[in-house]
């Protein structure tokens, strides 16, 4: 991580923050001024569901990356990779499995 293409990078992951942050903030803004309600029941069993489906698959996903370090470490002596790079496996594993469920879920109708 000392390259130096990292503080471009920094910069262009703040960046893409930064307007992902406005887009939610306008969205929000805008269906407020419509009356659309921001949390009903359904999208609160919406979430409910997304959010338990990605904490058992998060939790699998990071046993598998444990077991794979332990069976890489022991058995192959090979070094796993940073432990950097496990966590941004992982906490992009479950952002965008929860993204994807539930734009599933919201999608798909009766629950």
């Amino acid at each position: 991580m000392t390259d130096p293409a990292w503080p471009l990078m920094g910069v262009g992951i703040l960046a893409i923050i930064v307007l992902v942050g406005v887009f939610v903030i306008w969205r929000m803004l805008k269906d407020r001024r419509s009356g659309f309600p921001a949390k009903d029941e359904r999208t609160q069993k919406v979430t409910g569901m997304a959010a338990t489906y990605t904490f058992y698959i998060g939790s699998h996903f990071m046993v598998a990356l444990m077991l794979t370090n332990i069976l890489s470490q022991e058995f192959l002596g090979v070094p796993f990779p940073e432990e950097g790079y496990a966590l941004i496996a992982a906490i992009l594993v479950q952002s965008l499995t929860f993204l994807g469920f539930r734009l599933y879920f919201d999608r798909k109708g009766d629950l």
